[in-house]
């Protein structure tokens, strides 16, 4: 039904309005009596095979949303009947910002991607914990932070901080966000000097608090080989509790679509498909390299039950969806989780 009728109409508008066009009719579905359990009859796959236990979290799957999709924690309640393990939410930023000028998220529909140059638009920080306070579901949330784009990388530091004692009491997890391509000069961050003071303060700040929250890094899939054997080494300095990979890239080899196009697309981040090998070859990299000594989260092109066994396979524990949510549907979700029950339950 997805993809036969509610896509196409979806596609006929900008993809910005495409998105909180869906949002606002799931929104409405939850509020209409039995919208909930029609959403969890038709998407919501149990099976004591699907859950796991990382990072001291027990997660009911191992599908979840990535970053992006809910980035002011607003819809978290309603895509909790979709079947999904653990939403992340973000980026968040401590003060609010617009991000980029419009339009800033492109289709490409011949490659199965997205470009965006979305720039952190969110509300801030503060702003997110109004509706997280009004959580009225158990899943699974992690919080992906950033800088705000206005904040010097020298500074940058603060902002970080600032989002992690903000957020702390209404997250599951966090999520260190320095790979995004769509904020100024923000990728420098991945520089081992900074990360190793950043992650450091975290933990320090962490080791304080009741409840300690796992803190993860989120890498890009640009990296090379000896930038990556970094990321190996900053996590066993920092002793952080996993990385995801990937974020967007910036790279456009092999594409469909015509050239004329992505010059007209111009910069951005370019997730779905395109990125699927590249992100795969990074997970099996950081699981080889390391002998698997800290936790994976595989995104990155996942648009099929097969492509989600090939992240695990390769040393992936969890696994998130974006861009194959916008192009199959909410019915992945269930495709993966029945392929894991049946490949190994």
């Amino acid at each position: 039904m997805y993809k036969f009728l509610i896509k196409p109409i979806l596609f006929l508008m900008q993809p910005e309005k495409a998105h909180y066009f869906a949002t606002d009719c799931l929104t409405f579905l939850c509020k209409i009596p039995g919208g909930k359990a029609l959403l969890k009859g038709l998407f919501d796959y149990q099976h004591p095979k699907l859950e796991r236990e990382l990072f001291g979290l027990e997660f009911k799957n191992p599908v979840g949303l990535a970053a992006g999709f809910d980035k002011d924690a607003r819809w978290f309640n309603e895509l909790a009947n979709l079947g999904f393990g653990f939403i992340e939410i973000g980026t968040l930023t401590p003060k609010g910002q617009t991000g980029n000028p419009k339009p800033r998220l492109f289709r490409i529909p011949e490659d199965e991607g997205l470009i965006n140059r979305m720039g952190f638009n969110n509300l801030g920080a503060e702003d997110a914990i109004k509706r997280l306070k009004n959580r009225k579901t158990n899943i699974i949330i992690g919080g992906n932070i950033g800088k705000n784009t206005a904040t010097s990388n020298e500074d940058a530091l603060e902002d970080y901080l600032f989002n992690f004692h903000t957020l702390h009491d209404y997250v599951d997890y966090f999520v260190v966000n320095v790979s995004c391509p769509n904020v100024k000069d923000l990728t420098k961050l991945q520089d081992t000097p900074f990360l190793l003071k950043l992650l450091g303060e975290l933990k320090a700040i962490n080791s304080t608090k009741k409840k300690p929250k796992p803190i993860l890094l989120k890498i890009a899939p640009d990296l090379n080989n000896s930038q990556l054997d970094e990321v190996i080494d900053i996590v066993t300095q920092t002793k952080i509790d996993g990385i995801i990979a990937t974020n967007t890239t910036t790279s456009r080899d092999g594409l469909k679509t015509s050239e004329q196009r992505i010059k007209e697309i111009a910069n951005g981040g370019l997730s779905g498909k395109p990125v699927k090998e590249r992100s795969t070859e990074v997970i099996r990299y950081l699981a080889q390299n390391s002998n698997k000594a800290f936790p994976i989260i595989g995104v990155g092109g996942i648009h099929s039950a097969d492509d989600a066994i090939e992240k695990l396979e390769a040393g992936a524990d969890l696994v998130q969806i974006y861009t194959g949510f916008i192009y199959e549907g909410p019915g992945l979700i269930k495709q993966i989780n029945k392929k894991i029950v049946e490949k190994y339950g």
